[in-house]
């Protein structure tokens, strides 16, 4: 299963579903990254070390750096949740995306939200 990056601006209450669902999923706070303003690309740099995909809802960023260089352990890109029903089907919406993989290597994924 893919180990993942929650950036700062991730959903804690998916990364919480995620976890309950077997996922490995480090957040920005807990690797002491929170609050620092930091760029971007360094979330990247960091993700890669730590050989985990970055999951994010920064869109257009993460975007961009994915064309600069897909040299990286995965981006996964997701739409914003508003409501509890839209987190549950969020979580189920990204594990289906990921399905079984063990490796997102150069991958860059989005995760939408179902049409009601």
């Amino acid at each position: 299963m893919v180990r993942l990056y929650a950036d700062e601006n991730f959903e804690l209450p998916v990364v919480k579903k995620l976890r309950e669902k077997g996922y490995d999923v480090l957040t920005a706070l807990e690797a002491g990254n929170a609050n620092q303003g930091i760029p971007d690309e360094d979330v990247l740099t960091f993700a890669i070390a730590e050989n985990r995909a970055v999951i994010t809802l920064n869109y257009n960023d993460f975007k961009n750096l994915h064309k600069r260089d897909n040299n990286h352990r995965g981006i996964v890109i997701c739409i914003s949740t508003r409501c509890k029903e839209d987190r549950d089907n969020l979580v189920d919406r990204i594990d289906i995306a990921l399905g079984n993989k063990e490796s997102l290597e150069g991958e860059l994924i989005r995760v939408n939200r179902a049409d009601k």
